[in-house]
């Protein structure tokens, strides 16, 4: 069924906003027109919507979540964050199948309620992309990988394999399958460097968690500090790689075009233009590095390089909530920037550019609608009225759906 939105004001991003405007969905779930209310027109048999006070924008994207982890909300006081990722390890190895596949659920729902249609996320359990697929999403699911120990790289390269291959059936236009080895901290040289080669054969994105901490610098380019400690521990030998994370990732072949560099927190210039040069992207998580305190990732000079930059929550263990909007003013961005910030460049980030992330004819009808003014103030609401993916209502507002009209 064709659906006609019409709302106070429309935001396509990539052109200026339409007061009184309207949006037209086909029944093939694309974006067939955009423009004044008067110029929109209105098929036979068209579900018609209106919101005569609220805005109308492209559905948000969020480029790094862990949905699978929802369940853990509150659970990790750990201080240290070496501390804090070995216990989300124990938090993980303690949790049922049944409840991942809950948590990924809740977690798909509660990115709609937020006007969220288009999710990057990372995990190890196969839930989210199941929970995409089953509840008619869009995403990327990055399937994790872990193994420090360089002499177990075939056996974790293999186990990722046929873990990749029983999650294939999930995959369709909307929702696709990437590869995340981890952390410098948590995958050998040899791993990342199989892993990559190994997306790259299938076409599978990449995604790291990249320059995220200083305990990571001290690790790769110093061999010290606690996620040393933690290795050697483990028996693994640590050698001092003499560099940045950024720069042993590049020399392992891992950084190109499909690759998300989640935080890049601790880069210099050389690190910039490595990711510049690769044209990889970041997805920039601000609440999440402040949580934790990592800094202040450099968006000014990453994007005066033209490194390509999304927004991200991170798990709700890290920031305790999936707020889009609470990221954008954490970054600094308030109003149409902030709303550019969290749709068409999301979008470019993830290479999604030509699907979605704004209001033009031809593309996927992921869309959102805010209460009154909500792009005027310093922060929308969370919660939105209305939320379409690929053409079909997936999020409601109770309270509005007398009110539409």
């Amino acid at each position: 069924m064709a659906l006609r939105i019409r709302a106070g004001s429309v935001h396509p991003v990539t052109a200026p906003p339409i007061s009184d405007g309207a949006v037209l969905v086909d029944d093939a779930g694309k974006i067939a027109a955009v423009g004044p209310h008067a110029r929109v027109p209105t098929p036979p048999g068209a579900r018609a919507l209106e919101f005569p006070d609220a805005a109308l924008v492209p559905g948000l994207i969020n480029c790094h979540t862990h949905l699978e982890l929802m369940h853990l909300a509150g659970r990790n006081p750990e201080p240290g964050f070496a501390a804090w990722i070995h216990r989300i390890r124990e938090l993980k190895d303690a949790t049922p199948p049944d409840e991942f596949r809950r948590s990924a659920e809740q977690g798909v729902r509660d990115c709609w309620t937020r006007g969220v249609t288009c999710v990057a996320d990372t995990g190890s359990t196969g839930a989210v992309v199941e929970a995409l697929a089953r509840l008619g999403g869009r995403g990327i699911a990055y399937h994790e990988v872990f193994g420090p120990d360089p002499a177990l790289a075939e056996p974790s390269l293999a186990r990722f394999r046929d873990e990749v291959a029983a999650l294939r059936k999930w995959t369709s236009f909307q929702v696709g399958l990437g590869a995340s080895p981890h952390a410098p901290y948590t995958v050998s040289a040899d791993l990342y460097r199989a892993v990559a080669q190994e997306a790259y054969r299938d076409g599978l994105p990449l995604a790291v968690h990249l320059a995220e901490s200083r305990e990571e610098v001290e690790l790769v380019r110093d061999g010290a500090g606690p996620f040393a400690e933690l290795l050697r521990a483990r028996g693994i030998a640590v050698a001092a790689q003499g560099c940045t994370p950024v720069a042993l990732l590049a020399r392992l072949g891992v950084l190109r075009l499909g690759t998300l560099c989640i935080h890049a927190v601790r880069l210099d210039a050389r690190d910039i233009a490595l990711l510049r040069d690769a044209r990889a992207a970041v997805a920039h998580c601000p609440r999440s590095n402040r949580a934790h305190g990592h800094g202040v990732a450099p968006l000014a000079a990453l994007r005066a390089a033209g490194v390509r930059v999304g927004l991200g929550t991170d798990s709700v263990v890290s920031v305790g909530d999936l707020d889009l909007w609470a990221e954008a003013e954490a970054a600094g961005w308030q109003g149409e920037e902030a709303l550019r910030m969290l749709t068409i460049e999301g979008a470019r980030a993830l290479c999604w550019e030509r699907v979605i992330g704004s209001l033009e004819v031809g593309k996927a009808a992921d869309l959102a609608v805010f209460p009154p003014t909500a792009l005027y103030r310093p922060l929308p609401p969370p919660t939105a009225l209305v939320t379409v993916v690929a053409g079909r209502i997936v999020h409601q507002a109770r309270a509005e759906i007398g009110g539409a009209r």
